[in-house]
């Protein structure tokens, strides 16, 4: 019973000292935050988008004007 103790418990030691896999969560979560942020920047009802369609707007018209005469 104590050989069996002591295996698990070196295990375990080794366990917590293996990072190899918090780099991919890291990522993951940087990626799922910055999916976030891109669909309530680009939201239809989100001001970034409202800013655009109205850039949009002004220099359509303008090209419109100007090709009018």
């Amino acid at each position: 019973m104590n050989k069996f103790y002591c295996n698990t418990i070196a295990f375990l030691a080794t366990y917590k000292k293996d990072e190899r896999g918090v780099t991919a969560i890291e990522y993951g979560l940087i990626g799922v935050a910055m999916a976030v942020a891109l669909t309530a920047a680009f939201a239809s009802d989100g001001s970034l988008m409202t800013a655009l369609n109205l850039a949009f707007t002004k220099i359509t018209d303008s090209l419109t004007k100007i090709t009018t005469g």
